[in-house]
């Protein structure tokens, strides 16, 4: 047995000990379904892991961190960014993975993907565009629609289903295929839920005393207390099991805080009192080149030519850009260079 271990590349040793350490209802790199172009396996990394590393190094993952989270260009460094927040997402999700013995690199890939097809100017972007295109505008389907297609030059990052199917269907309404894709679905609620407390308590919309006490007295008082409690909880109650779940209690705590952020953050004039201007911003790029299609970049007329709609190919563009090349680029478009000096 030693003897045929040792002929193993590492890879496959590592996919050996997946089954040895992992969980039953783990999704195993030996099982995965595969990509829908064949590459030959990598002889150090695992399939997940492999994905994983593609993301990471792939250019709309560094455009996030240019991109709002909910703070609309907030005054100081330490608000979130879409980066940040995915990042936040992926720590949540590993931790969650290792406890109850999934496989990790496949929840990491997910995590780090899932807000690709995010648009400049967080949700106010994306309102824009769904509003404005014909064929409508979700982030979730552009994140797919960037690994695999518009990354790499049209080629995309031909990566798993497993992964494509985590990113796709990471919103609440979703179904994920795997337990991996289930924990960044809850994760992502999770993380930004608390983040946006800590923003929001950074930009004096809210104070941790507005919270109300029935809420905190299950969740906690801190962020730091409510990210325990939620994870704790989230372990306990899906340790062996072929599901993620939570405790009633504590999950309708949290849809209950979902709705108070809802209620006074999301829709304070504080943090989005400048969406109405984000989002007309978008617009007019929008139109912009629905009617100047020629000035858009190479990669995009090529997708023209190949059958894909203007109108698509126009939001492909527009939400790939970043908070403030989406600013310089309205700037450049429809502002008289003679009126760039007042």
């Amino acid at each position: 047995m030693q003897e045929d271990f040792g002929s193993l590349n590492l890879r496959q040793r590592q996919e050996l000990r997946e089954h040895e350490t992992l969980s039953p209802y783990a999704s195993y790199s030996d099982a995965s379904k595969g990509r829908d172009q064949y590459e030959e396996p990598c002889d150090l990394r695992p399939i997940y892991q492999r994905d994983r590393d593609r993301i990471l190094h792939c250019k709309a993952f560094r455009r996030l961190k240019h991109k709002t989270q909910v703070f609309l260009i907030p005054e100081g460094d330490h608000y979130r960014t879409r980066l940040t927040h995915t990042l936040e997402v992926a720590q949540l999700a590993r931790t969650i993975a290792r406890a109850l013995r999934l496989n990790e690199d496949l929840t990491e890939a997910i995590a780090l993907g899932h807000d690709l097809g995010h648009t400049p100017f967080g949700h106010a972007g994306e309102r824009a565009l769904n509003r404005v295109c014909p064929e409508g505008f979700e982030h979730h389907l552009q994140s797919i629609r960037v690994v695999e297609l518009l990354e790499k030059n049209g080629t995309g990052l031909n990566l798993t289903w497993e992964v494509r199917d985590g990113i796709k269907n990471h919103q609440t309404k979703g179904r994920p295929a795997t337990l991996e894709g289930k924990i960044v679905r809850l994760t992502d609620k999770i993380a930004y839920i608390n983040s946006d407390i800590d923003d929001a308590i950074r930009g004096r919309i809210i104070t941790e005393e507005d919270i109300p006490e029935k809420l905190t007295r299950v969740l906690g008082h801190t962020t730091r207390n409510r990210l325990n409690t939620l994870i704790h909880d989230v372990v306990t109650n899906s340790e062996n099991k072929d599901e993620i779940i939570m405790s009633d209690e504590v999950y309708g705590a949290l849809m209950e805080l979902r709705v108070y952020m809802f209620q006074n953050v999301y829709t304070s004039p504080v943090a989005k009192g400048e969406e109405a201007k984000a989002e007309a911003l978008v617009e007019q790029l929008y139109y912009y080149y629905m009617d100047h299609t020629g000035e858009l970049p190479e990669k995009y007329l090529k997708l023209i030519e190949k059958g894909c709609s203007k109108e698509r190919a126009v939001c492909d563009y527009v939400a790939g850009m970043s908070d403030r090349f989406a600013v310089a680029k309205y700037r450049e478009l429809m502002i008289p260079d003679c009126w760039s000096v007042y």
